[in-house]
């Protein structure tokens, strides 16, 4: 049976980075002070190197802009996005913590039912150390939770889960809409608290937002890769749907799981659906062919890695998405030179000794 702990949750201090990428000074910081300031922040700035970025007083922090990545990753730097948020997953390889938080700077503390604020940091963390159940449904959703355990009918062989690689958070007010659906619903917020975690199935893909997300960069930080988006690529805001892709098939190959829903952050700020519709329409168009990719996707069984993983989907990606496009010849070099400027950074091989779970198997 479940027994879910009563233990205060651990604060990770030491153990969890925030990557924040902005184009902006972080005012919204003073809003998230009580949560994140025992942290360690890693800021990715965007656009103008040259540009100041002032993060308030009383942060631990190191920033990062585009000088910078190209001095620390040389030739390698081309990997990295410009001009958009998919430049955060930059945080994402230089960081040396176990977990890594990462957040937008239109988002805010929300509120739950209660009036209470919450903390999303700390349910992500929460999520992250209980088990997943991907090979089997649990009706109560998941029955790590306080008040909760496996139902009846629930095989008692799959009781103990499988790691939690990805804990995906979601949005008050502005929901994450694509473009056209902007459009037709400008005055739509979401409303709806929905006080649920659950773990997504294995062999379900989903559309990871990376507004509001966290995971065990140990585990599965290779594959958390946001692609080429923004300056010079024919496409933009599918950063995070890409790195969600995935992650998901390496994890259900892995044998590790994905857990949605709690906490909740206050989305404030919608951005202007015309522009989005600029950068997503080729996505929008192109998502038909790629989701039945991945869908359909199998890794061989020798890759017990995520790094051949994730080289042997962009062997993947070069072979049947070229025809979709050349740009995805362009994003599978740039999947491959990812992953050596990841390995060059992370040398220690802390990443690469991580076995498939048994229950994969």
């Amino acid at each position: 049976m479940a027994t879910p702990s009563t233990k205060p949750t651990p604060l990770l201090k030491h153990e969890l980075d925030i990557v924040i990428p902005t184009i902006r000074n972080l005012d919204f910081l003073e809003m998230w002070r009580p949560f994140f300031e025992p942290y360690h922040l890693i800021i990715v700035q965007d656009g103008d190197p040259s540009k100041t970025i002032k993060v308030p007083d009383g942060f631990d922090y190191e920033l990062y802009n585009r000088n910078d990545i190209n001095r620390i990753l040389g030739p390698k730097a081309s990997c990295i996005s410009f001009k958009d948020s998919a430049c955060r997953c930059f945080g994402y390889m230089v960081s040396k913590k176990k977990y890594i938080f990462t957040i937008d700077d239109d988002c805010f503390v929300a509120k739950d039912p209660s009036g209470k604020e919450i903390n999303a940091l700390e349910q992500h963390i929460k999520n992250l150390l209980s088990p997943s159940t991907p090979l089997f449904f649990n009706t109560l959703y998941d029955p790590y939770r306080e008040g909760a355990d496996f139902v009846r009918g629930y095989p008692f062989s799959l009781r103990e889960g499988v790691h939690t690689a990805v804990s995906h958070g979601l949005w008050l007010n502005i929901p994450d809409y694509d473009a056209p659906t902007q459009l037709v619903k400008p005055r739509e917020r979401n409303t709806r608290y929905v006080d649920a975690v659950l773990t997504v199935p294995k062999g379900t893909l989903f559309p990871m937002c990376g507004m509001n997300l966290a995971f065990d960069r140990e585990l599965i930080g290779p594959a958390m890769y946001f692609g080429l988006m923004g300056d010079g690529q024919p496409i933009g805001r599918y950063d995070d749907m890409w790195a969600g892709w995935c992650m998901k098939v390496i994890c259900d190959h892995m044998g590790w799981g994905v857990k949605t829903g709690l906490p909740y952050i206050w989305h404030s700020k919608a951005s202007n659906p015309f522009v989005n519709l600029k950068k997503e329409y080729k996505g929008i168009y192109w998502q038909e062919e790629l989701i039945p990719f991945f869908q359909s996707c199998v890794l061989p069984k020798e890759c017990t890695t995520v790094q051949q993983c994730y080289l042997e989907l962009a062997k993947q990606v070069k072979a049947k998405l070229s025809k979709v496009d050349p740009y995805f010849d362009k994003l599978a070099e740039a999947m491959v030179t990812w992953i050596e400027a990841w390995d060059e950074l992370n040398s220690a091989g802390q990443n690469s000794e991580k076995k498939p779970n048994a229950a994969a198997k």
